[in-house]
């Protein structure tokens, strides 16, 4: 389950974020949903690491191992003697390498950006049109008492799903939407996810 509050300044919404970790959630359970990209850490501390760069340099790297070989075993393969000039060329070689070295790079690119954003959801989360329009969601999941949710390794339970994780989802439900209430909300959604 998940519940989303819609806020309108970014003081609101930092001040929901605050009562949120002080009444017993992780940060590791709350997302901010805006228009504009906020630097990690100015609403919610995500400590999540971006893949984005490496994918990137593996689809070059990958492509450079693939253009090359390519080139220089068509050529190696099918050699075509013409005078003493080398049977693998050098020009001919690092053009197709350079190419294919941006094409996978491009992949890798494409791969990443997809993966860093979540697309396509695999899921259906709680969304509000007013985020779109500037306002600012944060969303809070929300666990059933003694659920089961894969923790990080050197994690305890208690910093993974946060100590308000051990009382029924209902009450950590009402919590979580008083908390936003009380912080200025302009409307709340809760919506049980699959």
């Amino acid at each position: 389950m998940e519940v989303l509050g819609i806020f309108t300044d970014i003081e609101s919404a930092g001040k929901v974020v605050e009562g949120l970790v002080g009444a017993g959630f992780t940060e590791a359970q709350i997302t901010s949903l805006t228009s504009v990209s906020y630097p990690d850490g100015v609403l919610v501390k995500t400590g999540r690491r971006s893949w984005f760069r490496w994918l990137a340099l593996a689809g070059g790297f990958a492509g450079a191992v693939a253009g090359f070989c390519l080139a220089a075993g068509t050529a190696w393969l099918y050699p075509v003697q013409t005078g003493d000039k080398p049977i693998i060329a050098f020009y001919p070689t690092g053009i197709v390498t350079f190419e294919l070295t941006m094409l996978f790079a491009i992949a890798g690119t494409l791969a990443g950006m997809f993966l860093e954003l979540g697309l396509p959801p695999w899921g259906r989360r709680p969304y509000d049109q007013a985020i779109s329009e500037g306002c600012i969601g944060i969303s809070v999941a929300i666990y059933s008492g003694g659920e089961a949710v894969a923790c990080g390794r050197g994690e305890e339970a208690d910093e993974c799903i946060g100590i308000i994780a051990s009382v029924p989802a209902e009450v950590q439900k009402s919590r979580a939407e008083e908390i936003m209430r009380e912080a200025g909300a302009l409307r709340i959604i809760a919506e049980a996810t699959p």
